[in-house]
This record gives structure tokens, sequence and C-alpha cells, in this order.
């Protein structure tokens, strides 16, 4: 595509815009035509990057189609992406371009399919959500594991999390949109089902698992990244005929496990009453988050277990602060991975396995992200 930009990074003056910034700035090269966008121009160069500024709101459709008809591939970390989100995809899907974002919201992704998948089908747009924690580990390690498993059987795969990590105060307001939306978040999963077709003779299943002890007790993770693994399934035929994925947390005992099972639990229901939700969301303010010496304390390693046709697999991928340091690398790299990179030919609303995979995995390897294996135990 003839355009100005080969990526241009929206909402480049929050606290994960800032840091993607800032990653880009270091990695992407001086033959990569980019610019920072944003609302407030005073705020961006600020940052003090050497890139080009352009001024657009989220709340202005005209200002977001400009940056996408300027822009290969468009990345935005302006959330909550069911407030802000939807003028940028609809402008994207229109002009054929690239779109990369952060959401962990599962109704806004349902809902941006069933209005703006079509579409992007036919200008070629690829429209990839949850690039960030939420949902590249799990899916691209999922893809790594399928990978060393037999073809053309029944396959299973269990992802485990630990971690170490602190929340900024965009990531809180989405988890409080999230919690407090579950009529809507049905409706939205209804609608999509309507619309989106199921692959014929072949079986997927994604749904939260029950607790589980492995050595350690698991609790299931009602989160977006099980639904990611299972349309990269759906999307993919190397995931097989009959495929099922479960993911947990995992804690060290049962009362851990009770404590945050009953935590979860509480922010869930309290979330329901709008005067609390406001209070708890108002804790943390947006652009606000974890310290660089507290993100340097931070961490995580998700451990994958895939069984299929009498094999084996255990599989590990492991990084550092994964809510803000390696979510903006691993935003960045879809980014450059999207612009620049040999990438499957396939448009409209896809994951990043089926949009980037085996490409994309790579260039975390050389940023830093493990993606490993290791002999199973009996």
């Amino acid at each position: 595509m003839s355009r100005s930009y080969d990526i241009v990074l929206f909402g480049a003056s929050g606290f994960t815009g800032a840091l993607t910034a800032s990653y880009l700035a270091k990695e992407a090269g001086p033959e990569v035509r980019w610019a920072l966008a944003g609302r407030d121009r005073a705020k961006l160069e600020r940052l003090g990057i050497d890139a080009p500024i352009l001024v657009a709101d989220a709340t202005d459709p005209a200002s977001l189609a400009a940056i996408a008809r300027e822009a290969r591939v468009v990345v935005t970390t302006v959330g909550p992406y069911l407030r802000y989100g939807e003028p940028l995809v609809a402008a994207c899907a229109e002009a054929g371009t690239h779109y990369l974002d952060l959401t962990g919201e599962a109704e806004f992704v349902d809902r941006m399919y069933v209005r703006h998948h079509q579409r992007a089908t036919t200008t070629g747009a690829k429209l990839v959500h949850a690039c960030g924690f939420d949902s590249i580990p799990y899916d691209l390690g999922v893809l790594f594991t399928v990978g060393q498993l037999p073809e053309h059987v029944p396959l299973k795969v269990s992802g485990f999390l630990r971690s170490e990590m602190r929340a900024s105060g965009g990531t809180l307001a989405s988890a409080m949109t999230i919690v407090s939306r579950p009529l809507q978040l049905l409706d939205a999963a209804a609608r999509r089902r309507a619309a989106e077709p199921r692959p014929p003779g072949r079986r997927i299943s994604s749904l939260p698992g029950g607790l589980r002890y492995v050595g350690g007790w698991a609790l299931p993770m009602p989160s977006l990244d099980p639904q990611i693994v299972g349309r990269s399934a759906r999307l993919l035929d190397r995931y097989g005929p009959d495929f099922t994925y479960r993911q947990y947390y995992a804690v060290k005992g049962l009362p851990a496990a009770l404590a945050v099972a009953a935590g979860a639990g509480t922010m869930a229901a309290l979330a329901q009453i709008a005067p609390v939700r406001d209070w708890m969301a108002g804790r943390v303010k947006p652009g606000d988050g974890p310290t660089p010496e507290q993100r340097a304390r931070n961490w995580f390693k998700i451990t994958f277990l895939g069984e299929g046709g009498g094999r084996r697999v255990v599989t590990e991928v492991a990084g550092g602060d994964p809510g803000y340091d390696e979510t903006a690398k691993m935003l960045g790299e879809s980014a450059l991975c999207l612009a620049f990179d040999d990438v499957p030919e396939i448009a409209g609303q896809v994951t990043t396995a089926a949009a980037m995979g085996r490409p994309l995995i790579d260039r975390l390897r050389r940023a830093g992200i493990t993606f490993s294996t290791r002999e199973p135990t009996s």
C-alpha cells in the first residue's frame, strides 16, 4: 500500500502507549516510517521522541479516518475499548488498514466482529485484537505447542499461568467495564455465534475448566484468552479435527486459591453498583501505573501441557513485567511484524496466531520472551 506511514501509534501519551512509543523508538530502525498520534499535541511532544505527530481524537471519526488512510498499520492503546474503540476499528476496516489493540474486553471483540469483519475482509484489513499480555503469550504459546504434536488427530492443551504484576489506571478501568456488563457480554457473544460460521467437520472447545490440582492448585481463568485461542483453532486446520483448550491460574496452596476466587467474585459483585464501581476505578487514575522499579520485579511464566496422537509435550512461555514492559514489546513487535514480515494472506477480524503466527514468535524470541520445550514428567 502507498501510505505516508508504515505504523501509527494512537494513544502514545498514555501509560502503556508511552512505553510502546519508547520501544518503537529503540527498535523500529531508520527505515520504518512511523508516527505518534493522540488528541493532545503538547503531551506527545513531551515524550521527546523523534517522530511525526498526528492530532486525532477517539470521539472524532473524521480525524481517525484520516489516520487510517495514511497508515499501513494503526496501533491503539486507547481504552476502555467499549467506550472509545469502535470508530478506529471502523476507519481501519474501511481504509484497508491493519489494526492492532490491547483489549481484554470480550464484548468489544465480539461486537467488532459482527459490525466490521465483513468489510475488513473485503478491503484486506487485518483487525487483530488482544496484542499484549491479553492474549499473545497464550495464543502463540498454544500455537507453539500444537506445532510439536501430531497432525490430523484430536489435541488437548492446558495452560497454567504464574505471575507477579501490578495494574495501571487504564487496566483497572477496562476491568471495571468488563465485569459491570454481564448481560451485554452475553448478548454480544450470542450475536457473534449467529454471524460466525463454524469450521465444517471440526470440533473446538475453549470453555473455562474447573478447579484443578496438578502438583498445586489451579483456578480457571475467565479471561478473553481462551476465546482467542479457540478462534485461532477455528481458523487454523493445524489444530486438528477435535481441539480442546483450558486455561488456569496456578497458586501454591488451597487457601491462596480460595482467596483469589473470593477476591475476584467480590470485585465482580461490587462492580454492579455504579458508585462503588466508580470509586474502585478511581483508586488509580488513567495514565498512572507501576514505577520502573516495581515493573522490574514483575514476571510471568505460562506452562502448557499438550497431548494428542499418543504424544505429550510440555512447553513454556516466559518473560518480565507482563502488563506493561512486555506488553509494549508484544504490541510493538506485532506492528513491525504486520508491516514488514511475510505473514499469512488473511483478512477480517483474526487472531495473532492466524495473522502473524511463527514470524511473530521469532520476533518475540529475539526480543527476549522465551518459548521453550522440556521433557514431560510422568
